[in-house]
Order: C-alpha cells, then structure tokens, then sequence
C-alpha cells in the first residue's frame, strides 16, 4: 500500500514586500505583511495574519486564526494552539476555535505554548512559558501557567 506523500508548500500565500521564508516551511492561506522573516520548518495555517516586522524562528507552529502583530518576535520552537478539546476531542468544527491575538512588538521565548489568549502590546513571555490566560499589561511573563514577573 503506498503513502499518500504530500510536499510542504508555501500556497495561497499573500505577501508584502521583503518577505525572507526559509525552506523547508509549509505556509497556506495565510497573510505576510512586509519585511517578515519565517525560519525553516515552520508552519503556518490559514486565516492566520503575520504583521510588518516580525520575525518567525525555526519549528515554529502557527495555527488557524491567529494574528501577530508588527515588529515581533517569535522564537524557536513556540507552538499556538486554539482547538481547546471541550469536549474531550478534537473538534472538526474550525470555525467554532478561539482566536488568538498578539499585539505589536510581543517577544515569545523559545518552546513556549500559547493557548487562546490575547497579549497585549509590548508583552514578553520566557522561554518554555505556557500563556493560558489573556496578558493585558506590558510586562515580563514565565511558567507553566506564565505569571508576571514584573512590569516594564
């Protein structure tokens, strides 16, 4: 019996200008603006829109639905997720999933996990950090659930 192989593309894409995607990445349906950096082996799924600026590093994860705003940063590894699994499954029904929104000039820590949130402008969230509820003031976050360190 043979695989049903699929190549990882970068389809259906629109872009700004000075857009730099590193291969292998598997992009679809979702929206660069211009001057965005995306690492190799990242994924980024439809509905999702990358602002001016940002900068996606390497096995990233990017679901459906998401909004990053402009000048971020997102680093190695950070995996967005906003199928909740309420009732125990996953639920087929993309529509009925969280948004999630980060505002301008966020930085995201390595291996870090964010759930359906929105972040505000400015937010830093550390490394392996685990971002279960809304960030509404510009600070330092961590943890696993992340906390606020301090404000800034």
């Amino acid at each position: 019996m043979q695989p049903n192989l699929r190549e990882v593309a970068v389809k259906n894409v629109e872009m700004g200008s000075n857009v730099t995607i590193y291969q292998p990445a598997n992009l679809y349906g979702c929206t660069l603006q211009d001057d965005v950096f995306i690492g190799p082996f990242v994924e980024i799924q439809a509905h999702t829109v990358i602002g001016r600026g940002t900068k996606v590093q390497s096995h990233t994860f990017i679901c459906e639905y998401v909004s990053i705003g402009e000048n971020c940063f997102i680093g190695h590894g950070v995996m967005f997720a906003n199928d909740m699994f309420r009732d125990g499954k996953p639920n087929a029904d993309r529509e009925s999933w969280a948004r999630i929104t980060l505002g301008n000039h966020v930085s995201i820590g390595s291996g870090a996990t964010i759930l359906a949130v929105n972040i505000c402008d400015g937010a830093v969230v550390g490394a392996g950090s685990v971002v279960t509820k809304d960030i509404t003031q510009k600070g330092i976050y961590a943890g696993n659930p992340a906390r606020l360190l301090r404000l800034i």
